[in-house]
């Protein structure tokens, strides 16, 4: 009996769309100080796997961790959750 591992999952915003197959998305998260109990907005940002080109500038998507795919990308995108105004 072998239990399978979850993969992290995380929504973000697409920043860069020049690569082919391949966006940059930032997420955003808030964190508590561990001495001042102040939330601070932290930024992440990631490369993934789009296999269809579909998701640009602007777009929310979901991205799931993957297998390594290149150098520096390690995440697929799952699904675009909202689209861009433009």
């Amino acid at each position: 009996f072998r239990m399978e591992k979850t993969r992290k999952r995380f929504t973000g915003m697409v920043i860069s769309d020049k690569m082919d197959k391949t966006r940059v998305i930032t997420v955003v998260n808030m964190k508590k100080h561990p001495i001042y109990g102040k939330f601070v907005k932290t930024r992440k940002k990631y490369r993934v796997h789009d296999a269809t080109n579909e998701s640009r500038v602007g777009d929310r998507v979901m991205i799931e961790e993957s297998r390594p795919i290149s150098k520096t990308v390690r995440w697929n995108l799952i699904e675009i959750v909202e689209k861009s105004k433009d």
